[in-house]
Order: structure tokens, then sequence, then C-alpha cells
């Protein structure tokens, strides 16, 4: 269709920052080519959205901040209060039967199955945990709020999560609730990968279906309901209604997911709005989100415009420039496939990338030529200065590369087919997972309040912050230094665990704070008390004493013998590999083969049948590998 000329068409547009990023709205500016277009936010200017003034041509001053609308008394001021669920894990139990369900798994599968699972939003689903906060809302609403007409508002994490709070509430019977979710078919905020097959999930959903008939009905009665009924008293949400939801009697905001930024600060938003008799907006926060909200605020609150002018200024260069490198980009991708003939056949695309590092460049090529395609296709200078044809190509390419490469991750084996094991392992989570006490960590505060605000997250993210920040620093260290030596590294990466626990249990950040300092120095100078002394300075020979010395350890119940035999092969594994190290030893096999045999007759001759161990073959192979492995990582030639 013919675009619409006129210089007399003005555009109003809500949550600019928010909604005109993409081709949706790049097809509208095509439309209307010489339209106006005004855009209005509720939220501020992150830096990264700062491109937002240049798409709209500036900034209309002054801006009304929110400081200034609970001032004028448009919005009521919100009182904050953090409250923490403290968990306790059963590890026996938990390790026992995670080695059953993952026991087809290799190491590296492993190590990656438990990073995916160990994480805060996993453990923030379960079971009793759900139940425990359950109780705490049903009793803080009944205590503060019923029979007054006021309603609350509590966030999940996830589908699942949300039809889990539904069932606990109406175990418990105190309160009244109606959830309010998309169809399980999409995707909605930051949800879990136990979400999208969760039969409950698919269950409650068609019930939903069966009592109202279409999505919009259903979403409609239970809005309707939330606004004039007594019932229900609390609506749950995900990510449904946290946006231009307008309902005044919303009063109590229950978060129990993480947010950031603009969806924390609109969120928020939901429970300021003037109603009478409301004094105030509560935010009851379950997650741990004071500092995001404290640093939200202080952004939404600048006064300060010349340095945030100076700031857009720098941001539009800087896309300017980052779109130009799209060809480029573009190229060195399809530079990779240069000599695959058949552009069609993508078994050979698939086969060219069994080399591990062509893989590795691939993925480094693709990730920089995906993030500046999504950029410049976001530009209305981008779509008018290139051709559709070639936008098109680039397009279909991307599309194409990305395919290839999930199939070469599943191929190669760098991902695992998780879903068949989410709900075994989501068990495992919830019977072993337990969670003790719902307790109050900060006081209600006026987060407008400025000086006691800052107080509050001070006092929280002071020391822990810092212990925080050592922590996982050096949890990241380990990770990556974990195949270099895996006995020395596992175990302080569980002791860095146990730290990171007992903050959770007693809170304590001076203690969590020295804790993770004597961690990391002990990392970062690789010591260990049990290591001997003449060992300490040899990487190499370190490794493989950690890696003998657990393999022998139930084996040999005299401890000094065990730190002697384990020394003994340290050091002549170490000598066997170095000596035959020559240029390209690494990839030699048949080198690589005699090593092995030479060090499997060293165990069997010197070890298993001088000292009478139980040592099977399985045994000798598997230290022999892993000490190979160390040797390949932290030899350089």
């Amino acid at each position: 269709k013919k675009p619409l000329e006129s210089h007399n068409i003005f555009v109003l547009i809500d949550e600019g920052h928010r909604s005109q990023y993409g081709e949706m709205a790049i097809a509208m500016e095509k439309s209307m080519p010489n339209a106006c277009f005004v855009a209005m936010t509720g939220t501020p200017l992150m830096k990264k959205d700062k491109s937002t003034a240049n798409r709209f041509g500036g900034i209309i001053r002054p801006p009304y901040t929110v400081l200034q609308a609970v001032k004028d008394g448009t919005v009521v001021p919100l009182l904050y209060e953090g409250r923490h669920a403290f968990q306790d894990v059963n590890e026996a139990q938990i390790d026992k039967y995670f080695d059953l369900v993952t026991e087809e798994f290799t190491d590296e599968e492993k190590a990656d199955f438990k990073r995916k699972f160990s994480n805060k939003n996993h453990l923030n689903i379960a079971d009793q945990k759900i139940m425990a906060i359950a109780w705490d809302i049903s009793l803080h609403y009944q205590k503060n709020w019923q029979g007054t007409g006021f309603k609350a508002q509590l966030v999940c994490q996830s589908k699942a999560a949300a039809v889990k709070f539904k069932k606990y509430f109406d175990e418990i019977g105190r309160v009244s609730t109606e959830v309010v979710i998309s169809s399980p078919d999409m995707r909605e905020s930051e949800e879990d990968a136990f979400d999208a097959s969760s039969d409950e999930v698919k269950s409650f959903y068609k019930k939903m279906m069966d009592k109202y008939g279409k999505p919009a009905q259903y979403e409609k009665s239970i809005i309707e309901s939330y606004k004039n009924s007594p019932s229900p008293e609390i609506i749950i949400v995900v990510s449904k209604l946290t946006t231009g939801f307008d309902v005044p009697v919303n009063t109590v905001l229950y978060i129990t997911k993480n947010m950031q930024e603009h969806e924390l600060l609109q969120t928020t938003a939901r429970v300021n709005r003037v109603c009478e008799g409301k004094d105030f907006g509560y935010i009851i926060d379950y997650y741990g989100v004071l500092k995001a909200l404290y640093d939200a605020l202080e952004m939404y609150s600048s006064e300060d415009d010349a340095d945030f002018i100076g700031d857009i200024t720098s941001t539009f260069t800087d896309i300017s420039e980052e779109i130009k490198k799209l060809p480029q980009y573009h190229s060195e991708v399809c530079d990779i496939f240069k000599t695959i003939k058949n552009k069609k056949d993508h078994e050979a695309y698939q086969h060219y990338l069994r080399d591990e590092a062509i893989r590795a460049e691939f993925y480094e090529k693709l990730t920089a030529f995906a993030k500046c395609l999504k950029i410049a296709l976001s530009s209305i200078d981008f779509h008018k200065s290139t051709d559709e044809k070639l936008i098109s190509k680039y397009k279909l390419d991307l599309d194409m590369f990305l395919k290839l490469r999930r199939a070469v991750q599943e191929r190669y084996a760098e991902t695992i087919d998780y879903k068949k094991y989410e709900v075994k392992i989501q068990n495992l989570i919830d019977k072993h997972v337990t969670t003790t006490s719902v307790e109050v960590v900060t006081e209600l505060v006026n987060i407008f309040d400025k000086e006691k605000f800052e107080y509050e997250v001070e006092k929280i993210e002071g020391k822990a912050a810092k212990a925080d920040t050592i922590a996982h620093r050096t949890a990241k260290y380990i990770a990556d230094k974990m195949k270099e030596d895996p006995v020395f590294y596992e175990k302080f990466s569980k002791m860095l665990k146990d730290t990171i626990a007992e903050y959770e249990r007693d809170r304590d950040a001076e203690k969590y704070l020295l804790n993770s300092i004597e961690i990391m120095n002990a990392v970062r100078s690789h010591t260990d008390s049990e290591i001997p002394e003449d060992l300490r300075d040899n990487d190499v020979a370190r490794a493989f004493y950690g890696l003998n010395y657990e393999l022998f350890k139930d084996k040999i119940k005299d401890n000094s013998l065990n730190i002697e035999i384990s020394k003994a092969v340290a050091l002549k594994v170490e000598a066997v590999i170095k000596s035959s190290i020559v240029v390209d030893w690494k990839i030699k096999k048949n080198l690589i083969d005699k090593i092995l045999l030479d060090i499997e007759d060293y165990y069997i001759d010197e070890i298993r049948d001088k000292y009478d161990l139980t040592l099977s073959f399985d045994e000798i192979d598997g230290v022999s590998l892993k000490c190979m492995d160390v040797a390949k990582l932290l030899y350089k030639s």
C-alpha cells in the first residue's frame, strides 16, 4: 500500500521505549514517513534505552519525576519491607539421587546439569518454599488488609510457580485468590524450563478455558471481579498485569521473582494509585530486589540533565558505528564455510563443524553478527539506506546459522535434552530442599525517604555485597580452573557454597566476608594444608597428587601412607609425561597411547601389586586419562 505522506499526522505513543523497537515500529514509520511521533513513558530512560530520545527527536523538558508526583499527591508513597524464606538442603540425599538420575551423563554434562538446576530461580519454586511463603502472605494479608476493601497482587517467576501458589492458598483457605496467566505455549517473562512442560499449568489453563471460553474473557472476568467484588483478594500473575493494570484498591505488592529496571518500576507502580483511605502502597519483597529498586529510583529521580544529554549523544554515535560493521560481521560468518561447495547441504555444514576450534570461531562470529543485525533492524535509517533484498538475505542467513548452531550443539553433545529429566530433578528439589522459616530482614521503610532508604540499602548491601563479589568471582575462577586440578578446586567449590549457604541462614555479613576472603586467598594461591610441602610449587604434580589421593582414600586406611603413595605416583606420572613431550605431542595419538600405557603399567606393577590394593583396570584407565587431560591443559607445548 502507498504510504501516508502528509506532514499533518501526529502519532501519540504510550510506553515509548518499551514498544517502539523492532520491525513493527519500523513498519509504522515507513507507512507514515512524514508524521510527528510523540512518545510517552512512565519509567526512566536507562542507559541502554537512551536511543529512544534519538528515535523521537529529543526530549520534551522538563520531565515529570515520581518524586514530584508523590509531592503533588497524584500517586501515594511506597513502603518497602524485605522478607526471606530460609532453606536447608539435604545434601546426602540430593547427591545420591542426582547421581542416579544422571548416571548416563559424562562428567562435563553432569557439571552443566548441576549449574542449570542449582541456581536461585530453581530453588525459588521448591514446593516447601512456595508453601511457606503462601502461609506468610496469607497471615500478613489477613492481619492487615482483609475486610478493608484493599487488594493485593502477587508476582511470580513462572506460570508453574503461580499455579503452585494458587494450590497452597486454596489449601490454607485464609484468603481468596485468582491466577491470570497467558496460555502454556506462550513465553511469559523469565519462565524457567519446568513451566514449559508442566502438566499442572496445562491442566489449570484448560480449566480456565472450560470455565470462561476464551483467553480474553478469562482475563476480563477475573479483573472485573478483582475491581468490583470482595473476591479475589489477591491476584496472582507472572508478567501479565504488571503494566497498564490500573486498580486503585490494589495496595500490596508481594514480589517472589527477580526484576530489574523498567519491569520493577512498572510493577511497583501497580500499588501507588490514589484511592480514598489509602495512604501508602506496600511492597513486600521475598526475592531480594532492594538494591535494584534503589538503583532504578535513583536513575528515575535524577534531575541532572547535562550528563544525560552527553550520554545520549555518545550512545547515538556508538549505535551508528556499530551498524556500519554489519557487512563485515556477515562476511566473517559466511567465510567460515567458503570451502563448502553446495550451500544447501546442511549435513556438510554440520560435518565441517566437527572440529571444536572451528565451532568456537563460528559461535563467536555468529554472536557478533546476530547482535549487530538486531541493532540495525531497529533503525529506520538502516531500512532507508539498505536494499530490501539485502535485509532479507541477512535475516534468512541469520535464521539458517542459528538453526545450524542448535543442530551442532546437540550433535556434538554440547547441550543436553533436559526435558527428560526436569520433572525428576524438580521432584528431588521439592522433597529434599526444606524451608524452615520466613523472617523480616528489612523493616518497613518509605522508599522516597532518601536518607532512610539509603541506610537500609547500605545495611544489606555493604559488607554482604563485598562478600558476594568476592565469593562469586572466586566461584567463576574455580569453574574456569576446574579441569586443571579437579580435586583441589572441587573441594574449595564446596567450601564456597557452604559459606554462601551459611550467610543465607545466619545473615552474618561480617562472618560471610571474612570466610569469602579466606577462601579467595586460598584459591588464588592454590594452597591446601593436605598437599605435601614439596609439591606446593609444582602445579602439575599437585594436580596429579589430588587425583590420586581421592582415588586411594577409600582403599588405604592409613592416611600418611596414602599421602606418601599419592605423592610418589604424582611425581612418577609427571616424569613420564614430561619426558615424552615433543612438538605437537598433544595431537599425536600414538605418542599419547604410549604415555598412557607406561602410566598404566606403573600403576599395576608399582602400586596395585606392590601394596596389594583393590584397583580395577577401569579405575586405572580413569585416573590415567584425567592426569593426561590436566597435562594437556597445563603444559603449553
